[in-house]
């Protein structure tokens, strides 16, 4: 599903090069999904971008469903983010000019792959029914965050990168999320791979890892 292989990842500052990433290696079975831990300025979202071939390491491999990202185009690069993974951020970048129905479908559309029947599953389990056509800014933070959530599933993609999904939201409001997400991505049958902060949004989850020194190693109570 997802190999990382020695990978170097650094910065150029005016006071120098800060090395990100030192040899980092990480791999993720299909179907399965990892919470990603490290303090502020280690590099989670940056190890999302190279994921998601939105930047580039300095050398090393990424292969994501059996691509190597080295090799592809940009054209490639857009169609595999386009059909095989979804994004899912603090902010929920709805679509302002269209309905929520519009929005949750978009990105099926896009990649030719809606399935009416499970749009109406998703719509039922994430409360969105009385919703659809209302635009973005008529819902609470919660309420788009879940019209968020449906978007990334509605195409099945086989892999969903979170960046602190819950990261905009109330205490009780990410735990309703966070456990209709886990729930809803493994009944997708995606592999998800989750930045956050919180031991506690980690916890639903398969598993944690924590990034520091530009390294993956496990969690200390692990």
């Amino acid at each position: 599903m997802l190999a990382i292989n020695h990978i170097f990842k650094s910065f150029r500052q005016p006071e120098g090069d800060v090395v990100v990433f030192d040899d980092l290696n990480f791999e993720m079975l299909s179907g399965t999904s990892v919470a990603l831990l490290g303090e502020s300025g280690s590099g989670k979202s940056t190890l999302l971008h190279l994921i998601a071939g939105l930047d580039q390491a300095d050398s090393g491999e990424i292969e994501v469903v059996g691509h190597r990202l080295s090799g592809l185009s940009e054209a490639a690069l857009a169609e595999m983010r386009r059909q095989q993974v979804s994004l899912v951020f603090q902010q929920f970048h709805l679509i302002s000019t269209l309905n929520i129905a519009d929005n949750i479908r978009f990105q099926a559309a896009l990649c030719q792959r809606y399935d009416a029947d499970y749009e109406q599953r998703l719509i039922e389990r994430l409360g969105l029914a009385a919703q659809l056509r209302k635009l973005p800014h008529q819902l609470s933070r919660g309420q788009q965050q879940r019209v968020a959530i449906a978007r990334s599933l509605l195409h099945r993609p086989a892999l969903v990168l979170a960046d602190e999904p819950t990261g905009n939201l109330d205490e009780q409001s990410s735990l309703e999320v966070m456990s209709l997400f886990s729930e809803l991505v493994k009944d997708a049958g995606s592999s998800l791979l989750m930045v956050t902060h919180s031991r506690e949004m980690a916890s639903f989850l398969d598993r944690s890892i924590l990034l520091h020194n530009g390294k993956i190693g496990a969690l200390d109570d692990d």
